[in-house]
C-alpha cells in the first residue's frame, strides 16, 4: 500500500514539473532561449511606447569568418543587442494599422547615456543615417545602416510631424554586447530543485519509517 502511494505521488510531482516546464516555454523560456544566440526576434522582439509598438529585428551582414563557417546560420536576427559593429539592416513591422497611413522618417543616431530621465537619457554625438518620410502602407519599414564601430545607438522612428515625443519612436540599440540568452528562468529551476529535494525527503521519511517497523517487529 505505501509503495502505491509512493508510486502516485512520485507521478503526480513529475506531472506538475513537466507542465511547469511546457507552461514556461510557451511563454518565451526553455528551449527557444536556450541557443548562443538569444534576444532573438523569434522570442517575440515587441518594443513599445504609449502609443505605438512594433514587432522589430536586427540583422547584421555576416563577416568573412561567419560565411566560411556556415553560410546558412550566418545572417541571423538579432533585438536591440548586436555582438559587433558592421552593416546592419534593420526590420519594424508595424503593429498598429492606423500609422500605415502616416508618413514615417527614420534617424540613426549614435549617443551616450547621461543617467537622466527620458527624453534626457541620451546625448546625440552623430548621425549616422537619416531617410526622409514616407509611407509604409505594408507595415514593414526596412533601413540599413553602416555601423562603424561599437556603442550606444538609438534609430527612430519619426511618426508624422514628430513633434511630440511619443511620435520620436526610439529603439534603443547596444552594439558590441552579446546578445543575452538564457534557460529556464530561476523560478523553474527552483520549483525543479524543489520537487526533486521534496521527493528525496518523502522517500528517506518513507525508508526510515520502514526501518523503525522493522526494528519494532524484530524486537517482538
Amino acid at each position: 500500500m505505501k509503495i502505491q502511494r509512493l508510486s502516485i505521488f512520485i507521478v503526480l510531482v513529475l506531472m506538475l514539473s513537466t507542465v511547469f516546464l511546457t507552461g514556461c516555454e510557451k511563454l518565451g523560456f526553455g528551449t527557444k532561449q536556450s541557443n548562443a544566440l538569444g534576444n532573438r526576434p523569434d522570442l517575440d522582439c515587441i518594443i513599445a511606447n504609449d502609443f505605438y509598438a512594433v514587432h522589430f529585428s536586427t540583422y547584421l551582414q555576416p563577416s568573412k569568418e561567419d560565411v566560411s563557417a556556415d553560410s546558412k546560420a550566418a545572417f541571423v536576427p538579432f533585438c536591440q543587442q548586436i555582438p559587433r559593429a558592421g552593416k546592419m539592416f534593420f526590420t519594424a513591422d508595424l503593429i498598429d494599422r492606423d500609422i500605415r497611413t502616416t508618413p514615417i522618417g527614420i534617424r540613426l543616431v549614435e549617443v551616450e547615456k547621461t543617467g537622466e530621465k527620458a527624453p534626457n537619457d541620451i546625448r546625440e554625438i552623430r548621425t549616422i543615417t537619416e531617410i526622409a518620410s514616407q509611407l509604409y502602407p505594408r507595415g514593414a519599414v526596412e533601413a540599413q545602416a553602416e555601423v562603424d564601430k561599437n556603442g550606444d545607438y538609438v534609430l527612430y522612428f519619426l511618426i508624422g510631424d514628430a513633434i511630440e515625443e511619443d511620435d520620436k519612436f526610439r529603439v534603443m540599440l547596444e552594439v558590441g554586447v552579446e546578445p543575452s540568452g538564457s534557460t529556464l528562468p530561476v523560478i523553474a529551476v527552483i520549483s525543479l530543485g524543489g520537487g526533486v529535494l521534496l521527493i528525496l525527503g518523502f522517500l528517506t521519511y518513507v525508508y526510515k519509517r520502514k526501518s523503525k517497523m522493522q526494528g519494532q517487529d524484530s524486537q517482538a
